[in-house]
């Protein structure tokens, strides 16, 4: 499978270490949403899309946050001991599971790779005169819908990788 387009959505400096929102494309048929690019300690990493880990209330058994103390269903006071039995040590417990992520580290890299590739010179667009921020919400609405558009529009706001 290989990655053939990048979309991206840079955010203002005011985000955070936060620097892009990044849609991925593999073989024009397969698309991963919500991957982040953001500024580490030891510079730009991609960030998987991810959802929130949760446990159920010991009262009425509804999904909760592992953070949550009281339950957002029956509103009782949530075992703060659940949290070492769902993960271990409170302090240094994942909060968060990836919901795609690459397999191996070589494919990580090489993803990684691309996107900074992307980046790279979406930022150099951003500089130009007359630049338009691009918006990675609702891009396949079309399709959803059943049509289909010219593409002119998503060409215009995308990277494809060679």
């Amino acid at each position: 499978m290989q990655l053939t387009e990048v979309r991206l959505s840079l955010c203002n400096s005011g985000a955070g270490r936060l620097r892009a929102y990044c849609s991925l494309t593999f073989d024009k048929s397969f698309v991963i949403r919500d991957v982040k690019l953001i500024e580490g300690h030891d510079g730009l990493f991609l960030a998987m899309p991810s959802r929130k880990l949760c446990d159920r209330c010991g009262r009425c058994g509804e999904k909760n946050h592992l953070r949550a103390r009281y339950c957002n269903h029956c509103g009782s006071r949530l075992d703060e001991g659940r949290k070492a039995r769902a993960g271990g040590a409170a302090s240094r417990m994942p909060l968060h599971a990836d919901i795609a992520h690459p397999i191996d580290p070589e494919c990580r890299a090489e993803l990684q790779r691309q996107v900074l590739l992307a980046y790279d010179e979406e930022v150099r667009r951003s500089r130009q005169p007359g630049y338009v921020p691009h918006s990675i919400d609702g891009e396949d609405l079309d399709v959803y819908a059943g049509q289909r558009g010219n593409g002119d529009l998503a060409h215009a706001a995308s990277t494809m990788v060679h």
